[in-house]
């Protein structure tokens, strides 16, 4: 696994006292942390940009509530706890059906309350400790392989988020510019050189290159270019936060959102953005108190039940997120902490005009970072320990990509599951089983 950090300056050390709470304590370097932060951006800007320009989805409030939402994930939890955009409901609301911000707001909500009820009741906790491992790591995986391949298209293509977050043109992205393919592979070749294939902690610090932030570099670099690729959106800015103001929902908004955004979304929520974030979680920090489902999905709905009146777009935890977040150093709640300081600036500073910022950031940069995080997420599943486990594990990833849906290949692989266990029962052995106890009851 990747650190890019450098040398530890740890505030929790015993010659030092720190005030902060020990869940955003330093684990590493404020470098690796910083560079942690951005980690799961790949995911975040695409969707919330796209949301902006083709739903009038308001992106200054959406800026300071999920800052909100960072700072309190990475407070409570202490790892780098990703929030990341509702993507079923983002695809439904920028497809044909073309929801408006009250469905939007609406769908969130429902989800969010089912959420609330499932982890507060202990259903969430139930279902994690009885759903078979390789069904877990089947989501795992294509998630993970989903994300590498929108990545590589981010890569070779043009985009146009004015329609979708994912809506790749015929039109492949020039060799030459500042957001051409030559900059994507420079950006790709440092960052590899600088993280490898996400080395181990102990081959971090042997390696001076570990210690650069990359992922941390290359947003900055990002950054620069947009204004470099168009000066005259500096004109564009308004300065100032924009106006908080209840949505009016109206129960057809509900009704219309529920069936058609919140109905998709569900079965991602729970397996992505609860289970395998739970599970993931316990596979990078093996040393900490494993997470609880419970609090993981009671979470969710509160952010969302709160922030959606406000117009912010719906809201969860995504074990992709977590990947990439861990894959560019970070370590500790403080990673997710950061980001959300930087949200919340450029939420109070720039309002919702910070979309003709973004509207210009290089998306080949952002398709090297989610492709980094795509595969950091989808190596989670190199533990299958028979093959068995693997047949499940790879069924269950082939039916979600096919069928482009986790719910599809959630409910193949139990099935497939229970399969090979009744498979596995001696059937004679069962037959004299009952035989005996008919003749005990005679």
């Amino acid at each position: 696994m990747a650190s890019s950090a450098g040398d530890p300056l740890l505030p929790g050390e015993p010659h030092r006292r720190s005030f902060l709470p020990p869940s955003i304590r330093l684990k590493t370097s404020v470098w690796s942390e910083l560079g942690g932060a951005v980690g799961d951006l790949g995911t975040y800007i695409p969707i919330v940009l796209a949301l902006s320009l083709a739903s009038h989805l308001d992106l200054g409030t959406t800026l300071i509530f999920t800052a909100l939402y960072n700072f309190a994930s990475g407070v409570l939890f202490g790892i780098p706890m990703p929030v990341q955009p509702m993507k079923s409901i983002a695809a439904v609301a920028l497809s044909s059906a073309h929801l408006t911000v009250p469905q939007i707001m609406g769908a969130g909500i429902a989800v969010a309350a089912i959420l609330l009820f499932l982890g507060a009741t202990g259903l969430m906790t139930r279902l994690y400790r009885v759903l078979p491992l390789p069904v877990v790591r089947g989501v795992q995986l294509s998630q993970g392989l989903s994300f590498a391949f929108t990545a590589v298209k981010y890569i070779r293509y043009d985009q146009d988020f004015s329609r979708s977050s994912s809506a790749s043109t015929s039109v492949e992205r020039p060799l030459l510019g500042l957001d051409g393919l030559l900059l994507a592979l420079a950006a790709l070749l440092f960052i590899l050189l600088a993280t490898g294939a996400g080395d181990d902690e102990d081959a971090a610090r042997r390696r001076p290159c570990s210690r650069v932030p990359a992922a941390l570099i290359v947003f900055a670099v990002g950054l620069v270019l947009c204004f470099a690729r168009d000066p005259s959106i500096f004109r564009g800015l308004r300065f100032g936060p924009a106006p908080l103001g209840l949505v009016r929902i109206t129960w057809d908004d509900f009704k219309i959102g529920f069936w058609q955004a919140a109905v998709p979304q569900l079965p991602l929520s729970v397996l992505n953005s609860v289970i395998a974030v739970c599970k993931l979680s316990s596979d990078l920090f093996p040393d900490r108190a494993e997470l609880s489902p419970a609090r993981v999905s009671i979470s969710v709905g509160l952010m969302n039940l709160v922030g959606c009146w406000f117009g912010a777009m719906p809201c969860c935890h995504g074990a992709g997120g977590l990947a990439g977040q861990y894959r560019f150093g970070g370590r500790s709640g403080a990673s997710v902490v950061f980001l959300a300081m930087g949200k919340l600036v450029l939420g109070l500073v720039f309002g919702n005009s910070f979309v003709t910022i973004l509207g210009e950031f290089p998306i080949g940069i952002l398709g090297v970072m989610l492709l980094f995080s795509g595969v950091e997420l989808a190596m989670a599943s190199r533990d299958m320990g028979s093959k068995e486990e693997s047949f499940v594990m790879l069924v269950c990833a082939g039916v979600s990509l096919t069928g482009s849906s986790a719910a599809l290949g959630f409910i193949a692989g139990v099935v497939l599951h229970l399969l090979l266990r009744l498979r596995e029962i001696d059937s004679g052995e069962l037959v004299r089983r009952l035989r005996v106890r008919r003749t005990v009851s005679y």
